[in-house]
Parts: C-alpha cells; sequence; structure tokens
C-alpha cells in the first residue's frame, strides 16, 4: 500500500513536564520530577503518522539556541524532511506542563511569541509552496496565527487539510475557514470555545460547527468516549482502559496522527478512529512525547476498541463516558 505524503505545518518545540510525586498541594513547594523533551502538537502528531507509514515533511520556526539545535535533532532522527525557517536572534517556543502523580496535567504554560511573529511571513516562501505542490495532504495545529490559517488554506488548493486544536484560545483562529477543513480534531473544552457555547452537551456545539460548513470532527475527552461527526454522521468510541497511566500528555496528538493516515489510506472516520483511539491508548500508557506504535503492540490494543456506536440527533452527548 501506497505512503501517504503528508506535509505539516505548526508547533514543534521543546516540552517540559515536570511530575508532582505525592498530593498536589496549590500554592506550596511541590516535590517531583522534570523531564526535557521535544514535542509541540503537530509535531507530536506528525511523529505518530510516520510510524503508521507515512511520509512527512514538517515546516515550523525555532530560534537559534540550543533549544532550537535539540528540535532539528529530534526532527531528523524521525526521517522527517525539515522545511523549517530558523532565527538565529529569537528564542525557541516552549511548553512547560505540571502534572499531578496520576499524569493528569494540573496546568501549562506556553512561551510561544516566536510562532505569532514568524508563520505568517512563511506562507510566501516559494519553498514552501513547491512543497505544498508535492504533498498529498496537509496537517496543522492552531499555533499557526489567524491570517497564516487562512494563507494556509487558500494555498493548498483542495487538498485536504487535517486540524489540531490545540488550546481553547486558538482553535477560534479557525472562524470562518471550515469548509476548507477535511478533520478537526479537538478536546470538549476546544469545542465549547468554537461553537459559543456553555451547553454540556457536545451534540448541540457540533450542530453549531456543521450549520457553519464543518463536514467532519472528532471530539475528545481524556479517558471518556471519543465522538466523531461525520457529514450526517453521529458516533462514540470507548477507548479500553489503559493498563498504566504514565502520561496523558501526547494522547490527542497520537489519536490525531494515526486517525489522519488511517482515512488517507481510504478508511471512513469510524474505523480510522479506532486507529486513533488505538494510538492514544499506547500513548498514555507511554513516558515519552510519541509511543513507539509497533505493529505487534499496536494490533493487541486495536483488537480492544470497540466498533463506533451510532448516537442520533437530539442525543445527549455531555455525560458520555
Amino acid at each position: 500500500m501506497k505512503s501517504p505524503g503528508i506535509l505539516a505545518f505548526g508547533g514543534a518545540h521543546v516540552d517540559r513536564r515536570g511530575q508532582v510525586s505525592g498530593v498536589y498541594v496549590p500554592g506550596a513547594s511541590n516535590p517531583g520530577t522534570m523531564r526535557e523533551d521535544v514535542g509541540g502538537g503537530v509535531f507530536n502528531a506528525l511523529r505518530n503518522t510516520v510510524r503508521r507509514g507515512a511520509k512527512a515533511s514538517l515546516m515550523s520556526v525555532r530560534g537559534g539556541d540550543a533549544a532550537g539545535d535539540m528540535v532539528a535533532r529530534a526532527i531528523a532522527e524521525e526521517g522527517i524532511t525539515d522545511l523549517s525557517a530558523v532565527f538565529l536572534d529569537r528564542t525557541t517556543p516552549s511548553y512547560t506542563a505540571i502534572l499531578d502523580r496520576d499524569g493528569d496535567v494540573i496546568t501549562g504554560f506556553a512561551d510561544m511569541t516566536l510562532y505569532e511573529m514568524a508563520f505568517p511571513r512563511q506562507m510566501r516562501r516559494a519553498k514552501i509552496r513547491e512543497a505544498v505542490a508535492g504533498a498529498e495532504a496537509i496537517l496543522c495545529d492552531c499555533n499557526l496565527p489567524a491570517d497564516a490559517l487562512r494563507d494556509l488554506i487558500d494555498l493548498v488548493s483542495g487538498k485536504p487539510v487535517f486540524v489540531i486544536a490545540v488550546s481553547p484560545a486558538k482553535v477560534v483562529r479557525l472562524n470562518g475557514l471550515f469548509p476548507g477543513l477535511a478533520c478537526l480534531f479537538m478536546n470538549r473544552r476546544e469545542i465549547r470555545a468554537l461553537a459559543e457555547t456553555d451547553d454540556t452537551d457536545i451534540a448541540t456545539a457540533i450542530q453549531v460547527l456543521r450549520r457553519r460548513g464543518l463536514a467532519r470532527g472528532v471530539v475528545t475527552a481524556g479517558e471518556s468516549s471519543v465522538i466523531g461527526f461525520d457529514g450526517d454522521e453521529l458516533f462514540s468510541i470507548t477507548p479500553p482502559a489503559a493498563r498504566k497511566v504514565v502520561d496523558v500528555t501526547g494522547a490527542g496528538d497520537a489519536l490525531a496522527g494515526a486517525a489522519t493516515v488511517a482515512m488517507l489510506r481510504g478508511l471512513p472516520l469510524r474505523e480510522a478512529l479506532r486507529e486513533g483511539v488505538a494510538a492514544a491508548v499506547l500513548a498514555v500508557e507511554s513516558d515519552k512525547s510519541v509511543p513507539d506504535l509497533s505493529a505487534k503492540e499496536f494490533a493487541a490494543v486495536l483488537s480492544l476498541v470497540p466498533e463506533a456506536r451510532e448516537l442520533h440527533e437530539g442525543a445527549q452527548t455531555g455525560d458520555i463516558t
């Protein structure tokens, strides 16, 4: 089977994860451990696509510092073609997450100034236009400012564009761009921000986005059911329980990456999403930003993922678990 060629745009930066070793006490010094890795929404997802057999290229931006060198090495080690721009006088973006002892996120801190400044001008580079012409599909995240996202959608000329929301504050940059998206990956906070609703029923938010032109999307909620919608279809998949939760960081990116490759290979969303759920389970069981996704282990977890369950319009999805 032909390997899909994916061109990605977005975050590739230093990820720092501190984990509290005991009960988290707000406002106090909490003992724990800190580790540093290279991550970023689109880079994590792209690495998962490579592990699922895709050929990949990445356009990001970074500084001319030690952190930038670390990012460059990580891209090269994955066999990903690096089309990124380097700004020698700037600091490489970073994300710091503090986790409780069970691996759940307490808080996160994002230093992404370079993304805001540099991404818009990158869309005009001849090298990028050539790369877009040769790609089968585009994968991006909302670390791109709104004007860069608009330019990207205009540039791709009908190629499928898969998008990772990243955060409630950034996903609203997609307003007005929904008809140009092949699939949007979000969590429940992000879809509520995008739909501008406080309603706990996710089906209501999905209806809002459908009316605005979004044909296909995925809504995650940690260990709870994943909801997918594709045209008039609305369905959910309940993830199998992880054998051990090590770190939830990157689970949503793993789901997006694996599901994207599956869709590019011709699977409908409901089947592709099962593969995404399997990758997410392996991600939370791993202490790495991106799980290994060996064929044997992936197949074993996939066999535990149930078939999608139909939901009907008007069904209350807010309390699905």
